[in-house]
C-alpha cells in the first residue's frame, strides 16, 4: 500500500504544473490590449501552446526520455523551466512573436509534466491505477475550467501578477513531487534509445484498441470544451456575459466528477467498461445536441451540458489507464507520451474543422458531427470490456 501522501502530492503537482497550460487564457483580454491584437489573432496564443505540446511529446517520445531518465527529475526540470517561460511573458517586450514563442516553449515543456505525471502514478499504483489517474485528470479538468471562473468573477489582479502566481504554483508542485514522491515499486527501468521505440508500442493489439479509443475520445473532448461558451451564448441568449463564463466553468469542471467517479467505478467494473459507457453517453449527447441546441430553453440546456461535461471527460483517465496497462512495461512513458501527442494533434484538426463548419452550416447542426469520434472509440474498445 503506497504511503498516504503519494497520491495527493502527485495530484497537486499535476494540477500545479498543468495550470501553465491555461494561464494565457486567463489573461487574454489584457494581452490583446498590450499587444494591440485583433480579436481573430487571439486564437494564435492558444494554438501556440497546443502545437508546442505536440512538438514536445513527439520529441520526448522519440527519445524515450520518460523511460530513460528519472521521471521525478524530468517532471521537476520541466515544471521549473515551464514556470520560467510562463513568467517571462510578463517581462519581455510586448510583441506577438515573443509571446507566441514563450507560450510555445511552455507547451513544449508540458510534455514533461502531463504524461510524465501519469507515468509516476503508474509506478506507484497497479490495481488502483484507474482511480489514481482519475484524480490526476480530474485536476487537469479543473485547471482547464478555472480561467472561465476568473472571468466570470471579474478577478481584479493585474495580469502580470496572475502569470507570476501560476508560475510559482507550478514550480512549487514540481519541487514537492520531487521531494515527497520517490520512485515507485512498479517503475520499469533500463529502457534504451531506439529509433523504433515509438512504433514498437503499437505492435500489441490491445494497445492499439486502447489508443484508438483514446483518439476517438479526443476528437470530441477539446472541441466541446473550446465551444462551450459559444454553445451557451447561442442556445441561451438571455444569459449575460459573466453568466456565460460562470456556466462554462461549471460545465467543464463537471468533468472532474466523471474522472474521479469513474476512477472509483473502475475498481469494481474495470477501466474498459467505465470508459466504454462514458464514451457511449457522450456520443449520445453529440446526437442529441442537434435537438437541444434548437430548443433554446435554459432549463433543458444547462442540465444537458452539465451531463455532457461529466461524461465527455470522465472516460479520459480510464483510457489512459488502459494505454498504460497494455503498453510494453519498459516503454510505458514513451507510450503515454506518443499517444497523448497524437491525441492532441487530432484536437487541432477537430477544432479547426468545427470552426469552419460553423461558418457554412447552421450552428445546431455542427456539433452532431463530433459523433464519429465516439463511434470509432466504441468500436475499438469492445475487445477491452473485460480490462
Amino acid at each position: 500500500m503506497p504511503p498516504a501522501r503519494i497520491l495527493p502530492t502527485i495530484v497537486f503537482a499535476q494540477f500545479a504544473g498543468t495550470s501553465l497550460w491555461f494561464a494565457g487564457n486567463a489573461v487574454l483580454p489584457e494581452l490583446q490590449q498590450a499587444l494591440h491584437l485583433q480579436s481573430g489573432a487571439l486564437g494564435l496564443l492558444t494554438s501556440a501552446v497546443q502545437l508546442g505540446f505536440i512538438s514536445g511529446t513527439l520529441v520526448f517520445a522519440f527519445l524515450s526520455l520518460a523511460d530513460r531518465v528519472s521521471p521525478r527529475l524530468l517532471f521537476l526540470l520541466c515544471a521549473l523551466l515551464g514556470a520560467g517561460t510562463n513568467a517571462l511573458v510578463a517581462f519581455v517586450p510586448h510583441s506577438l512573436t515573443s509571446v507566441l514563442l514563450l507560450r510555445g516553449l511552455t507547451g513544449f515543456l508540458l510534455a514533461g509534466i502531463y504524461p510524465v505525471g501519469m507515468k509516476i502514478a503508474a509506478s506507484w499504483y497497479s490495481s488502483g491505477l484507474g482511480k489514481a489517474i482519475g484524480y490526476l485528470v480530474g485536476a487537469l479538468v479543473l485547471g482547464t475550467a478555472f480561467p472561465h471562473l476568473l472571468r466570470g468573477l471579474e478577478a481584479s489582479l493585474p495580469w502580470q501578477q496572475i502569470l507570476l502566481a501560476v508560475s510559482v504554483l507550478a514550480a512549487t508542485g514540481g519541487v514537492l513531487l520531487y521531494l515527497l514522491v520517490p520512485d515507485g515499486p512498479y517503475l520499469s527501468k533500463g529502457a534504451k534509445f531506439h529509433f523504433s521505440n515509438m512504433l514498437q508500442v503499437f505492435r500489441a493489439k490491445e494497445f492499439r484498441s486502447a489508443t484508438f479509443g483514446y483518439f476517438g475520445h479526443m476528437w470530441e473532448l477539446y472541441t466541446f470544451w473550446a465551444f462551450v461558451p459559444f454553445i451557451l451564448a447561442l442556445a441561451a441568449p438571455q444569459l449575460q456575459s459573466k453568466q456565460v463564463s460562470v456556466w462554462a466553468f461549471w460545465v467543464i469542471a463537471a468533468g472532474a466528477v466523471g474522472c474521479i467517479g469513474g476512477g472509483y467505478l473502475s475498481q469494481k467494473y474495470g477501466s474498459g467498461k467505465v470508459a466504454f459507457w462514458q464514451l457511449l453517453c457522450s456520443g449520445v449527447c453529440c446526437l442529441l445536441s442537434v435537438v437541444v441546441l434548437q430548443v433554446r430553453e435554459p432549463l433543458l440546456l444547462l442540465p444537458f451540458l452539465l451531463f455532457w461535461g461529466v461524461v465527455v471527460a470522465g472516460d479520459s483517465p480510464q483510457l489512459s489507464t488502459l494505454t498504460a496497462k497494455t503498453a510494453p512495461p519498459q516503454l510505458v512513458g514513451t507510450a503515454l507520451t506518443v499517444v497523448t501527442s497524437i491525441g492532441f494533434a487530432i484536437t487541432v484538426v477537430s477544432i479547426q474543422l468545427t470552426s469552419y463548419l460553423l461558418q457554412v452550416l447552421p450552428a445546431p447542426y455542427v456539433f452532431v458531427l463530433l459523433t464519429p469520434g465516439p463511434v470509432l472509440g466504441l468500436l475499438s474498445l469492445r475487445r477491452l470490456l473485460g480490462k
